[in-house]
């Protein structure tokens, strides 16, 4: 239920936000997005690789972790709502960045612009991760003798995916990109499908060996099942692009309930598939004789290719700017920024080359700041409903008490498990 007392105040205008979004402003198209195109983006923001290790964080716990999914989800979706009662406090705001000045000041907004950069520059490690396993299951024998070297391995699969991903990784207008991007959703609903033919047809079966709790892993299946819920930085524009505003929280509940549906359905069968032989990737379990399979697995090989450019534009663009206020040659800026960004996600995956590990650091460390506390923290310092307890503030310390938890507890299971394998 809305907080009616907060919403009924006048708007809060704030100067030195309007300066900055005057521009975005005059740009919005006024015709706006329906309900059904407004959905599809919902979906497509928070339906990401993470979802490749759902049956992995479920074999690392047990069938009772799905139950921890499905709070996440919910507390999820309560935050996402929690930012829109946040924009809707002033007219003037346009981003998760605009949110977080208003409610600390500009110093906050640059700590959120830096914690989103970091994450999307992990999401891009993750994706050359995928590509590199997924070619090296395809071509395991793959060998390169150059003189006396031999090159060959996951490794050097992750330096052939830089080299492949390198022409898209250098264009600035990504227009074309754009499109293909907007299919990432139906891409892992291909995949989920694959899967589940795989098992019925593929000669795999569900006899996989399971149980029903294993407290030692609740931790890393914590932090893997957050990972899956850190699309909150693109609350704002659905938000703001929709033709009818007050259907944004069906829009958010029907994206939120058709992941949790797709979510849980790649867990419980990847889970019954393989118990506890899942590996981290659900795709690299798959026999790749089969059709089914190799439809999953080629669209896994897919979607990195397409995602990397756009993942990384915004930190790209963020660093660019900062060069071309010193002056120089704008073109060799970018190329350059580019190209060593590519390089250090290439060295960084080579170096960490534990996809579920990166994907539990990302989801105790980034997504559990954007997407649990910080939406909690802005509502509570805009809204004032600090200021007096009720259930709507019970409920929200909860949440903050939740992501505090989970992301102490999974950042030091993550990063413990990934010295370790180092």
């Amino acid at each position: 239920m809305e907080n009616q007392s907060f919403l009924n105040t006048p708007l809060i205008h704030t100067p030195h936000l309007k300066t900055d979004v005057e521009s975005r402003l005059q740009c919005t198209d006024t015709t706006g997005t329906g309900f059904i195109r407004s959905c599809y983006i919902a979906i497509s923001a928070f339906l990401g690789i993470g979802i490749l290790t759902l049956p992995y964080a479920v074999a690392r716990s047990g069938w009772l972790a799905l139950i921890l999914l499905a709070i996440t989800a919910y507390m999820s979706f309560c935050t996402a709502i929690l930012l829109k009662r946040c924009m809707q406090a002033d007219p003037y705001i346009r981003s998760y960045q605009d949110i977080a000045e208003l409610a600390f000041g500009k110093e906050f907004r640059l700590i959120v612009h830096v914690l989103m950069n970091m994450e999307l520059y992990l999401v891009a490690v993750g994706l050359l991760i995928i590509e590199g396993d997924t070619l090296h299951k395809l071509f395991p024998n793959f060998v390169i003798n150059l003189g006396g070297l031999r090159l060959g391995g996951e490794l050097f699969s992750v330096v052939v995916t830089a080299l492949v991903i390198l022409p898209s990784a250098l264009l600035t207008d990504l227009g074309v990109l754009s499109y293909v991007f907007a299919m990432g959703a139906a891409a892992i609903i291909i995949i989920v499908v694959s899967i589940l033919f795989t098992g019925v047809s593929g000669g795999v079966g569900f006899d996989g060996k399971s149980q029903l709790l294993i407290m030692g892993g609740f931790p890393t299946s914590i932090a893997l099942f957050i990972a899956c819920f850190g699309g909150h930085p693109v609350v704002p524009t659905v938000y703001i692009s929709m033709k009818n505003k007050h259907q944004f929280t069906m829009v958010m509940l029907i994206s939120f309930l058709f992941n949790n549906v797709i979510y849980i359905s790649i867990a419980v069968v990847g889970y019954l598939m393989y118990g506890s032989d899942v590996q981290s990737q659900i795709t690299l379990n798959l026999p790749t004789r089969e059709l089914s399979s190799k439809l999953a697995i080629y669209t896994t090989l897919a979607i990195p290719v397409c995602r990397y450019a756009l993942v990384m534009t915004p930190v790209a663009s963020s660093i660019e700017t900062g060069l071309m206020n010193k002056n120089g040659d704008k073109r060799s800026i970018r190329l350059l920024t580019r190209i060593a960004l590519l390089i250090s996600v290439a060295v960084t995956a080579c170096i960490f080359p534990y996809f579920e590990s990166l994907m539990a650091v990302v989801g105790s460390i980034c997504v559990v700041l954007a997407s649990f506390l910080l939406p909690c923290c802005c509502y509570l310092k805009i809204s004032g409903t600090y200021r007096k307890w009720s259930f709507e503030l019970v409920g929200i310390i909860w949440i903050i008490i939740f992501g505090t938890v989970a992301g102490v507890v999974g950042t030091y299971a993550s990063i413990s498990d990934l010295v370790g394998k180092m």
